[in-house]
């Protein structure tokens, strides 16, 4: 540790919201704010001195490899109840202390969710961009009064989807590894197997947390089963379908994309999937709204200020 003031360093913040957003002043340290994305070498420098990290959900990645060399790292806080980017082990290995906040994602994961299913099936990023370039009317739409909606994963945030649904007069079926259709139908959806629900859904939404079982879950045979011109769409965690599958899929016009989560983020300039015209895409704006920040910093201020009193 340096002599001095404690110094706290703010990582990922993007937007330079979180000054403003909670109390930093109050802390009895020195607190610095990084907007820019830092991995590898640049956050190890960047870190150099720094006793206490604040983090956001999984924005930044601390394998072993990076833990070893935070010589000065005594505490790093967490948003969110768990960072699956944080190796936990290895943390405790070099004496870092977790600490994580406990407020969970709101309805704004829902609400973008729902806003990426409109602007795919109503072609609105290509209208506006139309618009300000002196078009009128270049595409059609598609409704979804009719349609059905496919949730892989009905837990919270699946389940919160229902409602939404069938006030757009969608059907709604659902699948996941522990789901029964006893389970499906007190939350309002209809069980189905994946591979149904696949083949009939006009819209198919992931829902599932990433683990060892949902990771490339749907892969190119699972994508080939979903209904020609079905649009897929994934709030939840890239790695849960096949990037390079899907890419292909949606090049080939197969299906179409609406994706707010990637294996690589933030996503590579050169990504493949910033091409593809049957692609919507946001950057990773789920949990981005001001109310769920202003809860994460002031957890996160209140993890730091008991951290300090120690």
């Amino acid at each position: 540790m340096t002599d001095g003031p404690v110094r706290v360093a703010v990582l990922d913040d993007y937007q330079g919201v979180a000054p403003e957003l909670a109390d930093w002043a109050s802390l009895d340290a020195e607190v610095e704010f990084h907007r820019e994305h830092l991995a590898g070498d640049a956050l190890v420098d960047a870190l150099a001195g720094v006793e206490v990290v604040v983090t956001m959900r999984e924005r930044a990645a601390f394998p072993r490899e990076v833990l070893d060399r935070l010589r000065d790292v005594r505490l790093i806080v967490s948003t969110g109840a768990a960072n699956a980017a944080i190796d936990v082990a290895a943390a405790g290995e070099c004496g870092i202390a977790l600490a994580y906040g406990t407020s969970g994602p709101s309805r704004a994961t829902t609400e973008l969710t729902w806003g990426l299913i409109l602007a795919a099936q109503r072609h609105l990023a290509v209208e506006d961009h139309g618009m300000r370039e002196g078009a009128w009317q270049t595409t059609v739409g598609i409704e979804l009064d009719g349609t059905r909606l496919g949730l892989v994963g009905l837990g919270r945030l699946g389940s919160a989807m229902v409602p939404f649904a069938r006030a757009f007069g969608m059907d709604v079926v659902a699948w996941s590894a522990n789901l029964t259709p006893e389970d499906a139908a007190e939350r309002g959806a209809t069980y189905l197997p994946l591979d149904e629900l696949l083949a009939t859904s006009d819209v198919v939404s992931i829902h599932l947390k990433l683990g060892d079982r949902s990771r490339g879950l749907l892969g190119a045979a699972e994508l080939a089963r979903m209904k020609p011109g079905a649009l897929l769409v994934n709030t939840s965690r890239g790695p849960i379908v096949d990037e390079a599958a899907l890419v292909e899929a949606v090049r080939e016009g197969r299906i179409r994309a609406a994706l707010d989560v990637y294996d690589e983020e933030p996503l590579p300039g050169g990504s493949p999937l910033r091409s593809l015209s049957g692609a919507t895409l946001t950057p990773h704006l789920g949990y981005v709204t001001r109310e769920q920040l202003r809860r994460f910093h002031e957890e996160s201020v209140g993890l730091v200020r008991a951290y300090l009193k120690t």
